[in-house]
């Protein structure tokens, strides 16, 4: 009889302690089964260009790999700073994800491009093979083309010097 009367509260305790464990967890901490293996295959449109980029392709020095799309808010709001790095000679590659090619193009010319090279996956299918939740994520690729990082969320000042920049040597 006691413990019909308590169960309530033991419940509600229950669920208070999972909700506090909920609130601490870093939403952007998402896992990425890629990070230490090579940039997923792909084939694809190079944005505005005649013609096709593969990974391979994009080997030699260490880049990031920006997923963006005009439907984005937050993309918006990372599009300086990503201009900002790319000044400071970070190569950057675009990934314009399930997203019209037309509007994309269009955003660059108006807010500047950052990008040495923007391919295109209207699908989302290398979006899928490289485990894209949504835009804006960004991708740590070395040298040899493997995948060493992966941001979800807005690129910025902190996160650039506190997560991203250590892949770079240092930072720009």
């Amino acid at each position: 009889m006691l413990l019909k009367r308590f169960l309530p509260l033991v419940a509600f305790a229950a669920l208070v302690l999972l909700l506090v464990r909920g609130l601490a967890l870093d939403p952007t901490a998402l896992p990425s089964a890629r990070v230490g293996q090579p940039l997923p295959e792909f084939d694809l449109q190079v944005l505005g260009g005649e013609y096709r980029r593969s990974a391979g392709q994009w080997h030699g020095k260490p880049a990031l790999l920006n997923v963006w799309a005009t439907w984005c808010f937050s993309c918006r709001v990372e599009h300086p700073y990503l201009l900002d790095l790319a000044e400071s000679g970070v190569t950057i590659y675009g990934l314009n994800y399930k997203d019209d090619p037309a509007k994309a193009l269009t955003w660059l010319e108006e807010l500047g491009n950052p990008y040495a090279e923007t391919v295109v996956d209207i699908d989302g299918d290398f979006g899928f093979d490289l485990g894209v939740y949504g835009a804006p994520e960004t991708y740590v690729i070395d040298a040899a083309g493997t995948v060493q990082y992966r941001h979800v969320g807005v690129v910025d000042e902190r996160v650039w010097t506190e997560q991203l920049a250590p892949f770079f040597g240092g930072g720009s």
